[in-house]
């Protein structure tokens, strides 16, 4: 690595230690040429893979948008956002796992669904309403009716 002061091209590790949650390595270094030192902090590089809309068309995972769904459903209700976060942390976790270049938005929504079950039920019709397209009372009984037996 370049030192960010004089830019030598070789800097040496003094210190290496896990940072955050295990999920950073923090490195102090030290410029071979000119003694200053500095801290860096290496990360793995994950791409998720894009995803493949009802239309046809293709467009990056944003976490933002999965993020904004999951507050609007949880909109007041008794839901922390260290459980949501935990919630996106499992879908992208199931995203990089399917080993896809590509996954189905519809799959997604499959995984958000299943995500406000557990986490609130109120959420989760809220969700299905817009995503399932209800079209009456009907729709809403028939998917009140399905959650019953998972109390």
């Amino acid at each position: 690595m370049h030192c960010p002061f004089c830019a030598a091209p070789d800097t040496r590790v003094i210190d290496s230690r896990l940072s955050g949650d295990g999920g950073q390595v923090r490195r102090r270094r030290e410029c071979t040429e000119c003694n200053e030192r500095f801290t860096t902090y290496e990360s793995a590089e994950l791409n998720l893979p894009r995803i493949v809309k009802h239309d046809g068309s293709r467009q990056p995972f944003l976490e933002d948008k999965l993020r904004a769904g999951l507050c609007k459903a949880l909109e007041k209700r008794p839901v922390g956002m260290e459980q949501i976060e935990a919630s996106i942390s499992r879908i992208k976790h199931k995203l990089l796992s399917s080993g896809e270049r590509e996954v189905a938005a519809r799959q997604i929504g499959d995984w958000v669904m299943e995500e406000l079950k557990s986490l609130d039920q109120v959420a989760y019709i809220r969700f299905a309403s817009v995503y399932l397209s209800f079209e009456d009372v009907d729709a809403f009984r028939n998917a009140i009716e399905n959650l019953e037996p998972s109390k």
